[in-house]
């Protein structure tokens, strides 16, 4: 449907008419794109958007709340997005995410990028056959688990969780993703803490974060 032009004696033909129409429709979606930009420009600055609760989960920690900015729309849009370029880039075709937190990074890149999702649970969480692994947290230690059918052999994976800290969550799920015969070809992160060098464990894939402490 056209728009009526200001003079009506403008509009002599229904070519001039039909142009006008194209050139309104084109300018609508320049002026769409541009907000789409600038929402995303806005909102390069994620740290901004984390939260930080001193003392837990346990005395001397000091954590680094996410919920902000998976509350705000166009912030954790434009996050995953940013992680879906480099995710897309390794040629990933499984996205795998160590529970729980892992799960609100891990599910939408893997949406994002149209393949396979595939959590990583703690011990006794899933139905079916399972291998397992310990590993240790900057505060603990714990078990994951992952089924033994998750993955074809030779799949090219990214590992995604919302922190890198120790790199002790994220060595355990490449360990499980390798014991299946997959290949890890990147992490994806939301946060990494690198006074704790977690990076350091990560020297065999290439590792993307969005924020720096």
């Amino acid at each position: 449907m056209g728009f009526r032009a200001y003079n009506s004696n403008f509009v002599t033909s229904p070519e001039v008419y039909l142009f006008d129409r194209g050139v309104r429709d084109a300018c609508l979606l320049c002026v769409a794109l541009m907000h789409m930009m600038e929402g995303r420009r806005l909102f390069m600055n994620w740290k901004a958007l984390i939260r930080e609760i001193p003392d837990f989960p346990q005395p001397g920690i000091l954590f680094r709340d996410i919920t902000p900015l998976l509350g705000n729309g166009v912030a954790y849009r434009g996050a995953i997005d940013k992680l879906a370029e480099f995710a897309r880039a390794q040629g990933a075709q499984y996205v795998v995410g160590p529970e729980a937190r892992g799960y609100v990074v891990g599910a939408p890149l893997a949406y994002a990028l149209g393949v396979g999702f595939v959590p990583v649970r703690k011990g006794g969480k899933l139905p079916a056959r399972t291998i397992s692994v310990e590993y240790g947290l900057e505060y603990g230690k714990d078990i994951l688990e992952v089924h033994q059918d998750a993955l074809p052999k030779g799949a090219r994976v990214v590992v995604a969780d919302d922190l890198l800290a120790t790199g002790g969550t994220i060595s355990a799920t490449v360990n499980l993703v390798q014991q299946l015969g997959a290949q890890v070809v990147g992490a994806a992160f939301l946060i990494e803490l690198t006074e704790l060098r977690g990076r350091d464990k990560l020297t065999h894939f290439a590792v993307e974060t969005l924020i720096r402490f």
